[in-house]
């Protein structure tokens, strides 16, 4: 005999949000979006679902493996739930904003769903809330995107931060123009990300005396980002790199300067997660959090007609989540059977949480506890149920 499945079963990587921890998201993601808008970051709504060819062309491509793909059966073509916001937002400017001022201050909250998580992360449906400042090119932008997400954090509670900031296009300037071979680019790469020294060593006959000393000084200068920018300073780069590490710099003086009480720290090598990122990258950490808050950092967007520069902001609101203290319910007033409407309006208008009988019972007090109630209406006023006081 057959049986039905279980109804609670979910696919991998797929949770309900139960009382009160969906809540606390629900009111700490709106916080977050406020305070986007308090830096005049007015917000946008993407769709779930877009064309493929639109969601993952370009830049998109980078994400592509993690997208889910479905047939429209309204136009009969390929359609991709959406992996992340960013280059949806990036769309959105480039099209419906096309004629709006530049630099262009856009903020977001959803649902991701992707493909795959991680071994680490084994989460598939995420909520995003997130950033793009689209149209400026100086360091004050990337300046201004990182204080506002530490500030967002701040306001939440969330303490302990610290920013990691990453050059993930420093080392391609290093060696560009250098006629390498396929394999020795997969070498240099895999050795990069495992920031292996000898492995870069193993390479010099190919990267030459010069790229292979940079490439070595920059695996040497991670660590707090005002000494790491130092040992940076001191390395000979050709110009296009030379003016990536300028731009380096300006963000870490600005961000100093701003504020000198923030934890920042300098990987120049670190690119995973960053493959469609075009300059200064960050990642947002929280000293009681085993992983990213969040993380953004220069790209371009839209398509390759036309084509602007980007700072970008994500913030995971799982983890976010985890910053924060435990959800606690908000306590709820038990309104007896018979409660006028008027009283119960009166008491939420006040700030109360109400419980409404609707039907009625012998044991007002008992059915308040029963439902999880701390507080019952009584004769017009709120008394606290006593093993609660």
């Amino acid at each position: 005999m057959n049986e039905l499945p279980d109804k609670a079963l979910l696919p991998a990587g797929m949770q309900d949000g139960l009382p009160p921890e969906a809540a606390n998201e629900a009111r700490a993601a709106q916080t977050l979006v406020s305070q986007f808008d308090a830096w005049g970051y007015a917000r946008v709504k993407p769709p779930l679902l877009e064309f493929e060819e639109n969601l993952l062309f370009g830049t998109g491509q980078a994400v592509a493996e993690q997208a889910f793909r479905v047939q429209d059966p309204v136009s009969q073509r390929m359609m991709a739930l959406r992996p992340d916001m960013t280059l949806q937002v990036a769309r959105i400017a480039h099209s419906r904003m096309s004629h709006s001022p530049r630099p262009l201050r856009l903020a977001y909250s959803g649902q991701v769903v992707r493909v795959k998580g991680s071994q680490l992360r084994p989460e598939r449906q995420i909520g995003q809330v997130g950033a793009e400042l689209i149209g400026a090119t100086g360091a004050g932008a990337d300046v201004e995107v990182i204080l506002m997400a530490v500030e967002a954090l701040e306001s939440l509670g969330v303490t302990g931060l610290s920013i990691d900031l990453g050059l993930p296009t420093l080392s391609p300037a290093v060696i560009a123009g250098l006629a390498l071979k396929p394999q020795v680019l997969r070498s240099l790469k895999t050795a990069l990300e495992r920031k292996d020294a000898a492995g870069v060593s193993a390479l010099s006959d190919a990267l030459g005396a010069g790229a292979t000393a940079a490439l070595l000084a920059m695996l040497n200068a991670v660590g707090p980002a005002k000494a790491a920018m130092n040992k940076l300073m001191n390395l000979k780069l050709t110009p296009d790199a030379n003016a990536q590490r300028t731009h380096l710099a300006q963000v870490v003086d600005g961000l100093l300067a701003a504020r000198p009480d923030l934890t920042l720290t300098l990987d120049p090598v670190e690119r995973r997660g960053f493959e469609y990122h075009t300059g200064v990258t960050f990642a947002l950490f929280a000293r009681t959090v085993m992983g990213e808050l969040g993380r953004g950092g220069r790209y371009e967007a839209g398509n390759n007609g036309h084509r602007e520069p980007a700072t970008g902001l994500t913030l995971f609101m799982d983890m976010v989540m985890q910053a924060l203290p435990a959800a606690v319910a908000t306590p709820s007033v038990f309104l007896p059977f018979g409660t006028p409407p008027q009283a119960a309006k009166k008491l939420r208008t006040e700030g109360w949480r109400t419980v409404q009988a609707l039907e009625q019972t012998s044991d007002a007090e008992a059915e308040a506890r029963r439902l999880g109630c701390v507080h019952v209406l009584e004769g017009g006023t709120v008394r606290t149920l006593k093993n609660n006081a």
